[in-house]
């Protein structure tokens, strides 16, 4: 089994977005396709929060040290 990797799950809701604007889906089909999307989507924000997090800036003190601060992105 493939482990399951941000890029991955993007390419499968990519497929499921185009198939579900296709329209040749039932109903039923087109629910089914809509929970695994959500999965995916929840995956990859989950992973995006995870990175932001991580994500760090590296500043000089007065003094010339270096210090860790969190990444603003605004």
């Amino acid at each position: 089994m493939v482990k399951k990797t941000f890029e991955t799950a993007l390419k499968q809701l990519e497929e499921i977005v185009r198939e579900m604007e296709s329209g040749d889906l039932s109903l039923e089909q087109a629910v089914k396709k809509y929970e695994v999307g959500i999965g995916h989507s929840k995956f990859c924000l989950d992973i995006l929060d995870q990175t932001e997090k991580k994500i760090t800036q590296l500043t000089r003190d007065n003094d010339g040290s270096l210090k860790e601060k969190p990444f603003d992105h605004e």
